[in-house]
């Protein structure tokens, strides 16, 4: 069976699940060319420990009164050297973003051929980037004598951004298959567009749709979002934004690089370099016995269990897919144990994989807040924070409250001993202490960020550090020898997400800025107040419509391309932006079991090996729990802003 595409965050390499089947190895993998992995990894496990050491030296020089100087400056373009190296590790182990599987059904012909095609268009994209980001330094918008800090001129470290582009065209071109003629074809395709593009023609126009009409096939083939995003930009702007070819790459360049001066957006990486040290060790195993022993006998305790370890861990990687993938395996036997068979197992795992999406300090909630401020709304961290708190608690208190119900009469096993208060207590008090740090861990984030005495990017920075200290601790028992070589990787795989993440991002405010410049957003909002009277109806169009969203694209895509779109017509309709922004996500977890093609249930096809049909007969009942949940956090706004309103004094 083929592996879904789209699981943002899969630690492949580490889950237990992997197929049997042996990689094919790759020009990078060869002993003469090892040092090109070694070195990416390095350079960007590098940069997000920089990125984690850097505030928290600020937080200690504080309280001398000084600090380092170039912090900010700094600390925002180690953000794109993670981008763009986050990227091109991405490419390399074939795991950039795409919203189309169609290929995983083609015979292997037919999908070669996509391919090729895919590749083709892809690297032209990041050529073109490439080109775009070098006039960019040093075109129009070049500032060549402004330093980062003293020293160090400003321009050396823009030159991230025509470098990163032009690995990634390299890599997607020699991606494009195992043949020498394979990898030659995206090389003369990018050659021949390029040219195209300079070709001085009277009426440009008309080849606006057929080159969107490219670009869409190249989507479908399997072209990464990125490419699908920039892709669209370069057409719109040149063939009806009126922009010449040469002005059109630095546009896109220019607004992924003031997409990086955005201070919010460091905490992003670092709140997911925490949820990636945590799920490294056995956190996992140490919170199901704590958990286990708390609620264990009693009735749906295993239920209990389950839910409150699939939220904590989706909490702290921000993707439901490697909840579901990582945890399937450890939890589905606490729950066959407790009487549940593998239909009510299975949806029970489903459902509860996707909460913990509206908890502080989950990646979609920072993501969001970004990309709602970059459309004009400003929420702040502490706001969407505080906005989930509630509304995530009342999912998650209905996901529990479905599981009690649920679970059949429990029938003692053949052995077990009798209950003994002083040996209940004697393990609840030893899982207690061997969880303490995974438990501490929520504390240490949310006191910091709201204590006053930090940023919200030296509160995300104490977080990683601190998960980074549990790490070691795990390491000392876990991979005493391997220590040192295991952790670059697993800071890489973290800058893969996040790189992945920020490049989708990045070309995406091009996009925007194409939809902002032909007032298209203006356009919904006057069709929308003409047309819809009644902000419930348009709530409840709203939520038709992302739930639509939530099946086909994954979160962090949504995110991007949504948002700038339905944040102009919250505001005409007097929706609350932090009411709006949870909507939003809930609506996205919900949409992730709603079948026939909701996220979650070809993972969980995949991960418990069951038929998809029967997969979706499990989640139904756990997809009534969610519409209900959705619907009150939709109709109900005090249920999202009484906290933010009364404490922060909105």
């Amino acid at each position: 069976m083929a592996k879904p595409l789209g699981c943002m965050g899969c630690v492949s390499e580490e889950l237990e699940f992997k197929e049997s089947k042996p990689k094919r190895s790759h020009w990078w993998e060869s002993p003469a060319t090892s040092f090109f992995k070694l070195i990416e990894n390095g350079s960007i496990a590098l940069a997000l420990g920089a990125m984690m050491l850097l505030p928290l030296a600020e937080i200690v020089l504080r309280q001398f009164e000084t600090g380092i100087s170039g912090n900010s400056g700094i600390q925002q373009h180690l953000v794109l050297f993670v981008a763009m190296m986050g990227g091109v590790i991405a490419s390399r182990e074939g795991r950039l973003l795409s919203l189309s599987t169609f290929t995983a059904y083609l015979k292997p012909g037919y999908a070669l051929a996509a391919k090729v095609i895919s590749s083709s268009v892809a690297t032209f994209v990041a050529a073109a980037l490439c080109a775009g980001s070098y006039g960019y330094v040093f075109g129009e918008f070049s500032d060549l004598e402004t330093e980062l800090f003293p020293g160090v001129p400003l321009w050396v470290a823009k030159l991230v951004l025509p470098a990163g582009f032009f690995a990634l065209a390299l890599r997607l071109a020699w991606m494009a298959g195992d043949r020498w003629w394979h990898r030659v074809i995206p090389v003369v395709v990018t050659a021949a567009l390029f040219y195209f593009g300079f070709y001085e023609f009277d009426e440009v126009e008309g080849f606006v749709w057929p080159l969107l009409s490219l670009v869409l096939v190249a989507t479908v083939l399997g072209a990464p979002i990125f490419v699908t995003l920039a892709g669209a930009a370069l057409v719109l702007f040149w063939g009806w934004g009126g922009y010449y070819p040469e002005e059109v790459g630095p546009i896109l360049a220019l607004n992924l690089y003031d997409l990086v001066k955005s201070p919010m957006l460091v905490t992003l990486p670092l709140f997911t370099l925490a949820g990636y040290l945590l799920a490294q060790g056995n956190s996992s195993k140490r919170l199901i016995r704590l958990i286990n022993a708390m609620f264990g006998r009693v009735r749906g305790g295993p239920a209990i269990v389950t839910v409150l370890v699939c939220t904590f861990f989706t909490v702290f990687t921000g993707a439901s897919g490697v909840t579901i993938l990582a945890l399937g395996g450890l939890l589905m036997p606490v729950l066959k144990s407790a009487g549940y068979d593998d239909r009510r197992s299975i949806g029970l795992l489903t459902g509860a994989g996707s909460l913990g999406v509206l908890f502080p300090p989950c990646l979609p909630l920072i993501l969001y807040s970004v990309v709602a401020s970059a459309a004009r709304v400003s929420i702040s961290l502490e706001e969407i924070f505080l906005g989930g708190l509630l509304p995530g608690t009342l999912l998650l208190v209905l996901t529990i409250g479905y599981g009690v119900l649920r679970q059949p009469t429990r029938v003692a096993p053949p052995g077990e001993r009798p209950f003994s208060f002083s040996a209940w207590i004697k393990e609840l008090f030893s899982a207690a202490w061997g969880a303490m740090g995974e438990m501490l861990l929520p504390v240490v984030a949310l006191v910091t960020l709201f204590s006053g005495y930090a940023t919200p990017v030296e509160a995300a920075a104490v977080s990683a550090f601190y998960a980074m200290v549990l790490y070691l601790i795990d390491a000392k028992k876990i991979r005493k020898v391997s220590v040192f070589g295991e952790l670059p990787g697993v800071m890489a795989e973290c800058g893969l997400l996040v790189g992945g993440v920020l490049l989708i991002l990045g070309v995406a405010m091009g996009f925007t800025n194409y939809l902002v410049t032909e007032m298209i957003p203006d356009r919904l909002v006057e069709w929308a107040t003409a047309n819809i009277e009644s902000p419930l109806v348009f709530l409840l169009l709203l939520n038709l419509f992302l739930i639509v969203v939530g099946c086909l694209m994954d979160i962090f895509s949504a995110i991007i391309v949504i948002v700038p779109l339905i944040v102009p017509l919250g505001a005409a309709f007097g929706i609350d932006p932090v009411h709006l922004g949870i909507i939003f996500l809930a609506n996205l977890q919900l949409g992730y079991i709603t079948p026939p093609i909701g996220m979650n249930l070809f993972l969980a096809s995949y991960r418990f090996e069951k038929p998809m049909s029967m997969v979706i007969r499990a989640a139904l009942p756990m997809l009534v729990v969610f519409v209900v949940g959705v619907l009150a956090i939709t109709y109900w706004p005090t249920l999202t802003t009484w906290l933010p309103d009364t404490l922060l004094s909105r």
